[in-house]
């Protein structure tokens, strides 16, 4: 792994089974605004097969790196969560390049994840950056942090699955107009038309996404993993089949030792430790 992509392993007390930990994975390129490349692509698939095979890892963090200070003299760069595509490997790419890179891609890496992914983001995600965000599965961000999907100014439209988590999370009319205008929306706004799901202050941000992380590592790692499988469900089948998914789900865990533990930890009003089967 290169050292475009960092990788800490935050101890949660109180999880079960126990040595569970809150893998933070953040995106270090500060000077180029986080930007992907062909590195932090590669990184970020590798991390996901690791983190998959990983029964400590409970939950995962996706950040970027904040800015360096500026030299004297120079300004002082903005803090981004990822600021889209590094463009300087789109220059003289044909489709059947593009379409290698794009259908082994980063995105769908961490959105078949079967893990709760969180990202965590102070400044701008845009274009790849707000498709990193879109495939995880729950979004805290800074007030000021700026969404957008500005292909459309490059002569391009996303490629990286924005034109259809967009649709799903917020609707046709949002989603076509973010992606056809290409325009920038606020941290406050995104939060109105629940693109994220928490917003806060920059310097609440890192507690903000750590009590958030903490809370999914202590619940059971093997019904997390079913309740993301149902509510993802609700994206990919109609309503009938949806249900009956979510049915096998639910019927599936009361053969499982963890549902035992938590409802007779609820009724003896003790915490649960979870087994994780």
């Amino acid at each position: 792994m290169s050292e475009s992509l960092t990788i800490d392993r935050v101890a949660i007390e109180g999880s079960y089974p126990s040595g569970g930990v809150v893998e933070v994975w953040t995106i270090n390129r500060p000077n180029k605004l986080n930007a992907l490349n062909s590195d932090v692509v590669a990184d970020l698939k590798a991390a996901c097969k690791d983190a998959e095979d990983d029964a400590d890892v409970r939950v995962i963090v996706i950040r970027g790196a904040s800015p360096e200070p500026a030299a004297e003299g120079k300004r002082q760069k903005p803090p981004a969560f990822v600021a889209g595509a590094d463009i300087t490997e789109f220059v003289g790419k044909k489709s059947k390049e593009i379409r290698a890179i794009f259908e082994n891609n980063a995105w769908e890496a961490i959105w078949n994840l079967s893990k709760p992914t969180i990202a965590s983001i102070d400044g701008f995600a845009l274009g790849g950056g707000s498709e990193i965000a879109l495939s995880c599965d729950l979004r805290i961000a800074s007030t000021r942090s700026n969404f957008g999907t500005p292909e459309i100014n490059l002569g391009l439209i996303p490629g990286g699955g924005a034109t259809q988590r967009l649709a799903r999370l917020l609707g046709y009319g949002k989603a076509i107009e973010m992606v056809m205008t290409g325009e920038m929306v606020s941290a406050t706004e995104a939060y109105r038309i629940g693109l994220v799901n928490r917003l806060c202050e920059p310097d609440e941000l890192q507690n903000t996404t750590m009590q958030l992380a903490t809370t999914l590592a202590t619940k059971s790692p093997l019904t997390l993993k079913s309740a993301k499988e149902a509510v993802r469900g609700a994206l990919e089948h109609g309503m009938a089949e949806g249900l009956e998914h979510e049915r096998d789900l639910f019927c599936a865990l009361f053969d499982t030792e963890d549902m035992e533990i938590g409802v007779n930890a609820f009724l003896n009003r003790e915490d649960p430790e979870w087994k994780g089967i």
